[in-house]
């Protein structure tokens, strides 16, 4: 929100980032924004490795792997009439960093269990028997400061290899609106400079909506500017 006058510009979504590489700051905000929106405490945090055997020697190859195991985990949901929603990872590629998953997925009250879903990261060979593909780790993802927050900050980290990221469809994606016209310099200033930036003011006055981020800049030419990132409590984001 900045301090001027004018009409109010619509609400529009936010434009996935086209070049599928976190390296840049908006393409990690944009992760985090996709997680927070979409799960919470009680959902799956995975992570997933290759044993020696079944170590691909390309992206493509690691991203064909894992598409199989999203697949199997769809058809799982769709056997209990469920539907998936994930936020996938994928790095490695470098001579330091093998190839590595990590996905966030929404749990099921019931019908499929932990040990279920790790189960599923495995592969029969042709003429042998079916065994784990690599190591494979599922956590329920729990409040603290290691929680949600935490875990799209480390997926979103700077990669030592490459790093592609994608999603289900179904996701809840995030928007902005620009709020420009309800707030006059001196109230911005005022706000701006608090000791939160202004968050237990906006969090009376927009309690529909949960704060994921606020952060306040002062410019020479226009003064005060307060962004905010919200998410509606049912899960729509609005600025």
């Amino acid at each position: 929100m900045v301090a001027k006058r004018g009409t109010r510009s619509k609400k529009k979504r936010e434009s996935a980032p086209k070049q599928r590489n976190l390296n840049e700051k908006n393409a990690k905000r944009y992760l985090r924004q996709l997680g927070n929106g979409n799960f919470s405490e009680g959902d799956w945090f995975i992570s997933l490795s290759y044993q020696d055997k079944f170590q691909p020697e390309t992206m493509e190859q690691a991203e064909k792997e894992v598409g199989n195991y999203i697949r199997r985990l769809k058809a799982r949901y769709k056997k209990l009439g469920q539907e998936l929603k994930y936020i996938l990872v994928n790095e490695g590629g470098s001579k330091i960093v093998r190839f590595n998953h990590h996905l966030v997925i929404n749990s099921l009250d019931e019908g499929l269990t932990r040990d279920d879903v790790e189960a599923l990261w495995s592969k029969k060979p042709k003429g042998q028997k079916r065994e784990r593909i690599g190591t494979v780790n599922a956590k329920y993802i729990q409040t603290n400061e290691n929680g949600l927050e935490g875990i799209m900050t480390y997926m979103s980290k700077d990669p030592k290899g490459r790093k592609r990221w994608s999603s289900s469809r179904n996701l809840k994606r995030p928007v902005s609106r620009p709020n420009d016209h309800k707030y006059g310099p001196r109230t911005l200033e005022k706000i701006a400079q608090t000791p939160d930036q202004g968050r237990d003011y906006f969090e009376k006055k927009y309690p529909e909506y949960q704060i994921s981020e606020i952060e306040a800049k002062y410019y020479e030419e226009t003064g005060w500017h307060i962004y905010l990132k919200m998410w509606r409590r049912v899960g729509r984001m609005n600025q």
